[in-house]
C-alpha cells in the first residue's frame, strides 16, 4: 500500500496488477500470443489489445474528454463492432511489440491516476464514474481478462489483497446482478466473509442477515473469479447457502453492459494439472 494519502491507491493497484501480467507474458514465444484461450477464443493479442485500448480511453477521462466522447460515438457506429475497431485500431499490432506498447500505456495512466482526486467524475461509454472507480474498473479488466492467459499456460496466479478492489466491487454490484436482469432485487444481500490472499478475513453485510438470505465463505480469490465470470460459482472453493446467495452466485456480474452468463460448470480452468506458482 501506497502511504500517501494524497495519492490514488487503485491507481498502484492496477499497475501492479497489470506488471504482474507482463511478467507472466514478456517470458513467452512469439507463437503463444496467437493461441486461442478459453475466453471465447481469444488469443493474448486480442486480450492486450482490448486492455490496452481502454486503458488509453481510461486516460482520455483526465486529459482529453472531448476526444475521449468522439471516439466512443466512433465506436458505436463501427460495422464490426468494439473488437472490430480495437483490431483496427491497433492495424496488426502484436506479440511482444504489443506486450510493451501495453506496458508503457497502463505505466503512463497509472501515473497520471496517481494524484488525481479519487472523488473527481468523469466522463465514459455509460454513466459518469469516480476516478476511483475508473482506476477499479481497470484493475478489475486486467485481472479478469488476465485470467484467461494464466490458465492458458497452466499457471495458478499467486493473488495479492489488492483484489480487495474488485471484491468490494463484486459485493457493491449485488443489486445491479439482478436489476441489469430486469428481476427484483432480494434482501437483504447475504453475509460474505472472504479470507484475503494474506489470510485476513473480509467480511460484508450482516451475519445476522445469513438466515434469511443465506451466506457466502470462502477465499477472496474465487468470490472475485465468480463476480467476473471467469469462473462458475461451483467451480471453486465457495460454501454457499441460501435462496438470495445462491441466485447472486449463479448469475453475478460486476461488470457493466448488457446481462452475461457466466461460464458453463467446467469450462474455464487451469488447463494443465501441474500448475506453478508466480507472484
Amino acid at each position: 500500500m501506497n502511504d500517501n494519502n494524497n495519492l490514488l491507491q487503485q491507481a498502484f493497484d492496477f499497475r501492479d496488477e497489470s506488471r504482474a501480467l507482463h511478467a507472466l507474458l514478456t517470458a513467452q514465444p512469439e507463437s503463444f500470443f496467437t493461441q486461442p484461450s478459453l475466453f471465447k477464443g481469444w488469443a493474448a493479442n486480442d486480450v492486450l489489445q482490448h486492455l490496452a485500448y481502454w486503458n488509453s480511453m481510461a486516460d482520455k477521462q483526465l486529459s482529453d474528454e472531448a476526444g475521449l466522447l468522439a471516439v466512443l460515438g466512433v465506436i458505436r457506429k463501427h460495422p464490426r463492432g468494439l473488437r472490430g475497431h480495437e483490431s483496427d485500431h491497433f492495424n496488426g499490432l502484436s506479440g511482444h511489440a504489443l506486450l510493451e506498447h501495453w506496458r508503457a500505456g497502463f505505466e503512463a495512466v497509472a501515473d497520471r491516476f496517481s494524484t488525481a482526486d479519487p472523488r473527481q467524475r468523469l466522463k465514459w461509454s455509460g454513466p459518469d464514474m469516480s476516478a476511483r472507480s475508473s482506476m477499479t474498473a481497470r484493475l478489475m479488466e486486467t485481472w479478469a481478462h488476465g485470467q484467461a492467459l494464466y490458465d492458458a499456460l497452466g499457471v495458478v496466479r499467486q493473488d495479492h489483497d489488492r483484489i480487495e478492489n474488485i471484491v468490494i466491487l463484486g459485493v457493491n454490484t449485488y443489486g445491479w446482478t439482478f436489476r441489469n436482469r430486469g428481476l427484483d432485487v432480494p434482501m437483504p444481500m447475504p453475509w460474505v466473509r472472504l479470507v484475503a490472499p494474506s489470510g485476513k478475513v473480509w467480511s460484508y453485510g450482516q451475519a445476522q442477515d445469513a438466515g434469511v438470505a443465506g451466506s457466502i465463505e470462502g477465499t477472496a480469490t474465487a468470490f472475485c473469479q465468480v463476480v467476473t465470470q471467469t469462473r462458475h460459482w461451483r467451480d471453486v472453493d465457495l460454501k454457499v447457502e441460501g435462496i438470495h446467495a445462491t441466485e447472486w452466485m449463479r448469475q453475478a456480474q460486476c461488470f457493466a453492459g448488457p446481462p452475461h452468463d457466466p461460464p458453463a460448470q467446467g469450462t474455464r480452468l487451469t488447463q494443465t494439472a501441474a500448475s506453478p506458482r508466480v507472484s
